[in-house]
C-alpha cells in the first residue's frame, strides 16, 4: 500500500469536515421539520427536490469537470453550503427552508460528498491516485467520511439538552451553524491543495476506446438505477421511522446513528482489503447480498434495541461497499473523463433515488411501515444481479490500466 499524498489528504481532511455537519443534519434535518409539523408526505419530497436538484447540477458539473480544473468547482459546494446553512439560522419559513434544504442537500447524508459536485471531487481523487491503489483510496474516504458522520451524529444529540433555553423547533437551528463552520473548515483546508489535473483533447483515433467506455458507462446507468431506488426507499427517512414506530428522539436516535456510522467507517476500510482479494466487484456482491437479508429483517423487529442493532449491521455490509462501488466506475473510463464518469455514476443513482423518501413518506402517513424496507430489498436483489453480470470482466481490464 502506498502512502497517500498531501493533495489526498486534504481532500480526505475537507470529507471529514463535511460528514461532520451532514451527520448532524441525517439524523435531525427529518425531526425538525416533523416539529415544525410537517407531515411525512412534505419532509420526504422536500428531500426528493434535493435529490432531483443534486442529480441535475452533478450532470452539468461532470460535463464542466473534464473540461476545467477540479478544485474551483469543490470550493465552490463549500460556499454554498456556509450560505445555505447561515440563512437556515434565522428563519424556518417553510418555502425559504424547502429551498435551502433542496440546494444544499440538507437531511440527505452523503458521507461527506460534495453534493452536486461530487463528480469534481471524486474526479480529482482519482487524480492523485495509482490505479493499482484505487479501491483502497477510495474506500479510506468513504471510510473517513462515516467517521465524520457519526461525530455529527453525536453532536445530533445537542437539541434534547437545551431545549430549556431553546424550546422547541428553534433547539435545532444552531446545527445549521454548525454545518456551515465545518464547511468553512472544509473551505479553509482545500484552498491550499494542488489540483493536479490538466485537461487535454482527446484524439480521434481514440473512438473505438469511447464506444467502448460508453457502452460500459451505459451498463453504470441502468444498475445504479435499481440501487438509486432502493436506497431512496430507506436511506433519508430512516430516523423518521425510529421516531414514528419505536416514539423516540434525538437523544436515542443520535448515539444509534453515531454509532452505525463509526462501524460502517470499519467495515469501508474491511472491504477495501477485501477488494484487493477477491476483487471490486465480488467484494461489493458478497457485503450488499448480506445487507438484503438485514433490510428485510429490520421492520421485523418488535423493540428499539434490536432494531437498531439491526440496522447498524444492515448499515456495515450495505454502506461498506461504497468505496469499491465508486472505484470501479470511475476506473471504466481515461483520465480525461473520470469526472463524466462520476457524475454518471451520480446522477443514474440520485434521480431514481429522489423518487424513494417521497413513496416512503406517503406510505409513512398511510401507516405502512414495513413495505418500503421490502420494496427496497427486492430492488437491491435485482441490482446485485445485474451489477455482477455487467461488470465481472470490467475490473480484469482495470488491473492493467496505466495513468493516461
Amino acid at each position: 500500500m502506498q502512502r497517500v499524498s498531501r493533495v489526498t489528504r486534504r481532500l480526505l481532511g475537507a470529507r471529514f469536515f463535511r460528514s461532520v455537519g451532514q451527520g448532524a443534519l441525517a439524523v435531525d434535518f427529518s425531526l425538525y421539520l416533523h416539529s415544525l409539523g410537517w407531515t411525512g408526505a412534505a419532509i420526504g419530497g422536500v428531500l426528493a427536490g434535493g435529490g432531483l436538484f443534486g442529480a441535475g447540477l452533478a450532470l452539468g458539473v461532470g460535463f464542466v469537470g473534464d473540461r476545467m480544473r477540479r478544485k474551483p468547482l469543490v470550493q465552490a459546494y463549500q460556499l454554498l453550503i456556509v450560505a445555505c446553512g447561515l440563512l437556515s439560522v434565522v428563519t424556518a419559513q417553510p418555502a425559504v427552508l424547502a429551498i435551502m434544504a433542496v440546494v444544499a442537500g440538507f437531511g440527505r447524508g452523503a458521507n461527506g460528498a460534495a453534493g452536486p459536485f461530487s463528480p469534481a471531487e471524486q474526479a480529482w481523487l482519482a487524480d492523485t491516485a495509482e490505479p493499482s491503489e484505487m479501491g483502497w483510496v477510495y474506500s479510506l474516504n468513504m471510510a473517513i467520511g462515516f467517521v465524520g458522520m457519526g461525530v455529527g451524529s453525536v453532536l445530533a444529540m445537542l437539541p434534547a439538552f437545551w431545549q430549556q433555553v431553546l424550546p422547541g423547533p428553534l433547539a435545532y437551528r444552531p446545527l445549521f451553524a454548525l454545518t456551515a463552520a465545518v464547511s468553512l473548515a472544509g473551505w479553509l483546508t482545500l484552498a491550499s491543495a494542488a489540483d493536479v489535473y490538466r485537461p487535454r483533447p482527446e484524439l480521434a483515433s481514440d473512438a473505438a476506446v469511447r464506444g467502448q467506455e460508453n457502452r460500459q458507462l451505459t451498463k453504470l446507468v441502468v444498475t445504479n438505477a435499481f440501487n438509486g431506488l432502493a436506497i431512496g426507499l430507506t436511506g433519508p427517512l430512516i430516523p423518521y421511522w425510529f421516531a414514528l414506530k419505536f416514539h423516540m428522539g434525538p437523544a436515542e436516535i443520535a448515539p444509534m446513528m453515531a454509532l452505525t456510522f463509526v462501524a460502517t467507517a470499519l467495515a469501508a476500510l474491511l472491504t477495501g482489503i477485501l477488494a484487493r482479494r477477491i476483487g471490486l466487484v465480488n467484494s461489493v456482491v458478497t457485503m450488499r447480498g448480506v445487507g438484503i437479508f438485514l433490510l428485510v429483517a429490520l421492520p421485523l423487529m418488535p423493540a428499539y434495541s434490536l432494531a437498531s442493532a439491526v440496522y447498524l449491521l444492515r448499515s456495515c455490509f450495505n454502506r461498506g461497499s461504497a468505496g469499491s462501488r465508486q472505484a470501479l466506475a470511475i476506473g471504466l473510463v481515461r483520465e480525461g473523463r473520470r469526472a463524466l464518469a462520476a457524475s454518471l455514476n451520480t446522477v443514474s443513482f440520485q434521480l431514481p433515488q429522489a423518487a424513494g423518501p417521497a413513496i416512503s413518506g406517503w406510505l409513512f402517513d398511510l401507516g405502512r411501515f414495513s413495505l418500503p424496507f421490502y420494496l427496497g430489498a427486492g430492488l437491491q436483489a435485482a441490482y446485485l444481479l445485474l451489477y455482477r453480470m455487467a461488470f465481472k470482466d470490467a475490473e480484469r481490464s482495470q488491473a492493467d490500466a496505466s495513468p493516461s
